[in-house]
């Protein structure tokens, strides 16, 4: 079954906020490589998030227009 596009944007809010946490992790193990790495990685997903949102926000808008 298909995920709509409200639930890949909960999933990529899911993954930045678990890449985010490690990073921060990383970071304070002074893993400063792996943290710009995880970082990075987050960003990627809030980016895809973002688009899953903006994507079922057009769906739902639509679908009360009709």
């Amino acid at each position: 079954m298909p995920q709509s596009p409200h639930d890949r944007a909960a999933e990529y809010h899911n993954k930045a906020a678990h890449a985010h946490e490690a990073a921060a992790t990383a970071h304070g193990k002074g893993d400063y490589l792996t943290a710009h790495e995880l970082s990075r990685q987050a960003h990627e997903h809030s980016v895809k998030a973002f688009e899953h949102s903006q994507e079922a926000h057009a769906q739902f808008k639509a679908g009360k227009e009709l």
